[in-house]
């Protein structure tokens, strides 16, 4: 069966899925002919990663595709909306969505444009699902603190759409720190933030997520269990981990599902959560995670449980999981 029909053990929340690596493969087909892209290779080998790339950058390529389809509001509003009804069929009661929309102005879209139509693409999936969803937009390492200040500039001027924003890219390449004017416009405005950090480097890029850029969520944070002072920081401030199992080891964050530190992690009191990072480069859903995390490492109903509850303290939106969305989960299979 199908991992995404199959009964979830109770609702879900996905906090880290990218929008880019999460639009459908039959979408990404049907955008390129629309477009007049002639493909080199099959959708999937251009947008499905390997099962092991052996770096981030690598994983990145597979992102290539996608960012050259959704350069028109319509397409990025469609990718936005399908996505809501693949979290429906997950299980997923309440999804949480990153994007970056300065990397769609290929053709003279601007950031209030991409924002508004990526907003419209989830409303229109809540309302024929019922899920509750959240946006979150991304500032990007490799980039100039000035582009990431105009970032957080339209997520103030959408604050009635964005709930959060990011910091994503390669931390090893990239220090999170010159990009602080654009988080501390965030923290004045009350605005949640989360970083990419202990993925491509160790416990340091986590420190610096935390204290330089204030953040109350680490994205993946897998690097980080030899630094126990952090772990007790962790802890004491419930900063949760955004950990996505499958593109961990695809990245080579993880040595494998077996060795992913998550279990060990949720077992010390930290709180971590389960996300895909990006379904379709990931091939995944949130259901898959969970099943290959009680293959591989022996999870029980009842971590799967707090992780969820984990979920729902940390998430960038009201808590409570809307009474349709909850009634359909339960009622998938």
């Amino acid at each position: 069966m199908n991992p995404a029909t199959r009964t979830p053990p109770g609702p879900r929340y996905e906090l880290h899925c990218h929008l880019d690596g999460s639009v459908r493969p039959a979408t990404l087909r049907a955008l390129a002919d629309e477009q007049g892209l002639a493909l080199t290779r099959s959708v999937e080998e251009l947008a499905v990663a390997p099962a092991r790339c052996g770096s981030l950058t690598r994983f990145l390529t597979h992102l290539e595709l996608p960012l050259k389809v959704l350069q028109t509001p319509d397409a990025l509003a469609r990718a936005a909306r399908e996505l809501v009804e693949d979290w429906a069929l997950d299980g997923v009661v309440h999804g949480e969505v990153r994007f970056a929309p300065q990397l769609h102005g290929r053709h003279g879209m601007g950031l209030d444009d991409a924002v508004r139509a990526v907003a419209r693409g989830l409303a229109d999936g809540r309302r024929a699902t019922g899920v509750r969803t959240a946006l979150l937009l991304s500032c990007l390492r490799h980039q100039s603190p000035e582009e990431s200040e105009a970032v957080a500039e339209a997520a103030l001027r959408h604050r009635d759409a964005v709930a959060g924003l990011d910091l994503a890219g390669d931390e090893r390449l990239h220090p999170g720190a010159p990009h602080r004017p654009a988080f501390d416009l965030m923290h004045r405005a009350g605005i949640p933030c989360t970083v990419h950090a202990g993925e491509a480097a160790g416990a340091e890029s986590v420190w610096e997520a935390i204290d330089v850029l204030g953040a109350r969520r680490i994205g993946h944070g897998v690097r980080c269990t030899g630094d126990p002072s952090l772990l007790r920081r962790l802890r004491s401030e419930r900063i949760a981990l955004e950990m996505c199992p499958t593109s961990n080891v695809q990245t080579g964050a993880a040595p494998d599902l077996a060795g992913h530190p998550a279990a060990g992690l949720l077992a010390r009191g930290v709180p971590v959560t389960i996300s895909t990072d990006a379904r379709t480069t990931c091939a995944t859903t949130l259901g898959r995670e969970f099943r290959v995390l009680r293959e591989a490492s022996g999870w029980t109903a009842q971590d799967e449980e707090r992780v969820q509850r984990h979920a729902v303290a940390a998430a960038f939106a009201p808590k409570a999981p809307p009474e349709r969305a909850v009634g359909a989960a339960r009622t998938q299979g």
